[in-house]
């Protein structure tokens, strides 16, 4: 039985807010490679919430939390705004969780909620980018397909470069479709 729930939220609160840069912060001091380098403040933490909330706000982005009742500790992000030839696409960013929280399946519910909202949203298609060997595992075992590496994409928090990988998943029968016959 779980002990947490997973939500979508419309609009964040205050209390939301300092959770979110915490989970960031403690992502961050243990070397994920989430676009911030060390040192890295709350300030900072904060800040970028406050953008993702404003996108949340104007709807282009969903968030979803997982919860207990000492407040966040995990989330996901949908970046619904895409380019017009691609509305059926939403990128999945910021899969998080507190690493005292991990191993508990936050990170699988938390995907299996963002796929729900997704599909709320009318998107057909997921892409997604890890330098997590851990998170790799989970999204193959959730059906993900990866589709390769880039050597040296980003830097790690604390500094040198890692890989990414990439990996899409399709919500749709008919994108399915569309894309066995190009094949």
């Amino acid at each position: 039985m779980r002990d947490y729930t997973v939500r979508r939220i419309d609009s964040v609160t205050g209390a939301q807010l300092h959770g979110l840069a915490e989970l960031l912060c403690d992502c961050v001091e243990g070397g994920a490679s989430v676009s911030f380098m060390q040192p890295f403040s709350k300030d900072k933490a904060l800040d970028f919430w406050r953008g993702v909330a404003d996108g949340v706000r104007r709807g282009e982005r969903a968030l979803l939390v997982a919860e207990d009742e000492t407040g966040v500790l995990g989330t996901v992000q949908l970046v619904l705004a895409q380019p017009d030839n691609q509305p059926h696409r939403a990128d999945v960013a910021k899969m998080l969780v507190l690493r005292r929280a991990r191993k508990r399946g936050l990170g699988a519910a938390l995907m299996d909620a963002a796929e729900r909202a997704a599909r709320d949203f009318g998107k057909t298609l997921l892409v997604l980018d890890t330098s997590s060997a851990e998170a790799e595992r989970l999204y193959e075992r959730m059906g993900w397909r990866r589709v390769g590496v880039i050597p040296g994409y980003a830097l790690l928090p604390q500094g040198g470069f890692c890989d990414t990988a990439y990996y899409y998943r399709l919500l749709s029968e008919r994108v399915q479709t569309a894309a066995m016959t190009e094949k």
